[in-house]
């Protein structure tokens, strides 16, 4: 991707892990740095904690990415942080709707994230799953998807880490055609299993995107992550040894987690920055 001039790109990360290690933020960090210095841009970085320090951005960035975390996005419901976090959801959403605001701000909700914006958007069912679920998993585009700049280059399906014990269901139809909302992906084809497949990518509008999987998720950091003993003997416990082989090998595989690494954010770090740069 080529720009004639290099600008300041100013992006926000919203980090909804409630203060708990993980390796999605330094995923994030590192795909943005590797973005910026592949395109030539100055990125002006900001990380605001949401869940303990209830901190929020404001409309002086250009992007917003919004991580995943622990914990029910269901049991947060009339708790300061989340009443906060959709205050600035509601603001984001004015500028956009303001026809007089430029440029627009573009937002990706990644995981909890993405099931509380479907609540905020109230545009579906946000709801416990039976079990939990952990892997590699294949994530199927739907006809919506083929013209979504976010998702350009993958195949279908494509795959991509799913680590979650609660999932979006039941979408509104009519409300969603009412927000200009699309459904962009669903989880694995599970014929033997009499349950509706969960959603797994929502374009909210023009502005706003979100996936249920983990597209920061990288290859090193995940093997890193299983190879620990305490990880590795808590997956096995719960999942069973095949699993825990099974994620190592699809992890190495770079028609795989590497390829959905390598193109979804990137893919909407260009798409954003190139309606900055027509604004």
């Amino acid at each position: 991707m080529n720009w004639n001039e290099k600008r300041s790109v100013r992006i926000a990360i919203l980090d909804l892990n409630e203060g708990h290690e993980n390796q999605g933020m330094r995923c994030l960090r590192e795909i943005i740095g590797q973005w910026g210095k592949v395109n030539d841009q100055e990125i002006v970085l900001e990380e605001f904690e949401v869940r303990v320090k209830q901190q929020l951005p404001g409309t002086n960035f250009d992007i917003y990415i919004s991580s995943g975390g622990p914990g029910s996005p269901l049991e947060s419901k009339g708790s300061d942080w989340e009443n906060l976090y959709f205050n600035w959801i509601s603001t984001v959403e004015k500028w956009n709707d303001d026809q007089d605001n430029y440029p627009k701000k573009y937002v990706f909700f990644i995981c909890h994230s993405y099931q509380l914006a479907t609540r905020y958007f109230d545009i579906a069912t946000v709801c416990k799953r039976n079990k939990n679920s952990f892997g590699v998993f294949p994530v199927h585009l739907m006809d919506d998807a083929s013209e979504e700049a976010v998702f350009n280059g993958l195949k279908n399906p494509f795959y991509a880490v799913d680590s979650r014990d609660f999932q979006v269901i039941e979408p509104d139809y009519k409300k969603m055609e009412e927000r200009g909302s699309k459904i962009l992906a669903l989880e694995k084809e599970r014929p033997h299993v009499p349950l509706e497949r969960a959603v797994m990518a929502i374009r909210f509008n023009d502005y706003c995107i979100g996936t249920q999987f983990h597209p920061e998720a990288d290859a090193t950091g995940m093997t890193m992550y299983l190879l620990r003993e305490d990880k590795k003997k808590g997956i096995i416990e719960n999942f069973g040894e095949a699993k825990w082989s099974s994620m190592l090998e699809q992890l190495n595989d770079p028609d795989k987690i590497r390829f959905t690494y390598q193109h979804i954010l990137p893919n909407f770090l260009n798409n954003a920055v190139e309606n900055l740069v027509e604004a």
